[in-house]
């Protein structure tokens, strides 16, 4: 089913990011297609450097593009920026809150900057700071901090919110809380985009995934959409006994551990262990897991081509990859 632009939230087409001029210009984004559904949450995943936020800068109208088309909300973010922000919420990966101000002063204030604000006890209630009220900024731990960026976020009711790393710095209860809020405004009829390292998070919450790497989108679709095809693995320690031929599997043998890639888990699983049996093998430390979210985005960050994008390009930098388990 062909979308139409009354479906989408967010339409880039062709967009192109370079920072410099001549020889020392770098291009960041390079011909980039994304496409967003309204009621939906989508996940931007890449490498560092691969171009995440100087996408989201732009789709966000923080930023003008070089080359390409951008509309959200049916509308260009740079040059109709009053009129999308109105009805947009963006959590950046870091705010600039006054620190002598308490966690109400400082909802109150955001209050007064949106068209019919949410009420600052209901903030307070959403993000589970109704205990620390009335404790200074300077005074919040991380954890906290981060759910009073994104109290303030969500103050305007925003049709469409841009969650940048929502959960970092949280504790695993805390960042539970804000998946279960980020799904309730999903099925409230919100249109959500984030970006994450955590890609047990981009997992359980994205209805869509888009990975980027070297500035361009290499692989999207839905989570199941993401792995089909990717291959299984089982691994054990090292045998002495010749391993079976195991049809359409790669089997690599390292200095401990085999490692068997396989298309199909089940059936190369079940002719190892029939031959196991049978010999008489014992497979040390055997684990065998299907393809996963980790294992498509640790195999495109592996390809090695990504070139490193410069940090006023991409400031997630000073990030690396975290899986939460």
């Amino acid at each position: 089913m062909t979308n139409t632009h009354h479906d989408l939230a967010v339409e880039v087409s062709g967009l192109r990011r370079s920072y410099g001029s001549g020889k020392d210009a770098f291009e960041a984004v390079r011909g980039l297609d994304l496409t967003v559904e309204r009621g939906t949450i989508t996940a931007l995943l890449g490498t560092n450097g691969a171009g995440k936020t100087s996408t989201l800068e732009v789709i966000e109208g923080l930023a003008p593009a070089t080359g390409g088309e951008v509309r959200v909300l049916g509308m260009d973010p740079v040059a109709d920026r009053r009129r999308v922000r109105r009805r947009t919420g963006v959590l950046l990966q870091r705010s600039g809150f006054a620190a002598d101000l308490t966690v109400t002063e400082t909802l109150r204030m955001w209050a007064s900057t949106v068209s019919s604000p949410r009420s600052v006890p209901e903030s307070l209630e959403m993000l589970d700071l109704t205990h620390r009220a009335d404790v200074k900024v300077s005074g919040l731990s991380g954890g906290e901090q981060r759910r009073l960026d994104l109290a303030c976020t969500l103050m305007g009711h925003p049709e469409l919110v841009f969650l940048d790393e929502p959960s970092t710095g949280l504790d695993p209860e805390s960042r539970r809380r804000v998946w279960r809020l980020v799904e309730d405004l999903r099925d409230g009829g919100a249109t959500v985009l984030l970006t994450t390292h955590y890609l047990e998070e981009a997992e359980r919450l994205s209805d869509r995934i888009s990975i980027m790497d070297a500035g361009r989108i290499v692989r999207e679709g839905t989570p199941a959409e993401i792995v089909e095809g990717h291959p299984s693995h089982i691994e054990f320690q090292n045998v002495t006994t010749p391993l079976p031929d195991l049809p359409g599997a790669r089997v690599d043998v390292g200095h401990t551990r085999t490692v068997i890639a396989a298309p199909e888990l089940q059936p190369t699983l079940t002719a190892l262990l029939t031959w196991a049996e049978a010999q008489r093998v014992t497979l040390p430390g055997l684990v065998a897991r299907t393809a996963t979210l980790e294992s498509v985005f640790l195999s495109i960050a592996d390809s090695g081509h990504a070139p490193s994008e410069p940090a006023v390009a991409d400031s997630d930098t000073d990030h690396d990859l975290e899986v939460a388990r």
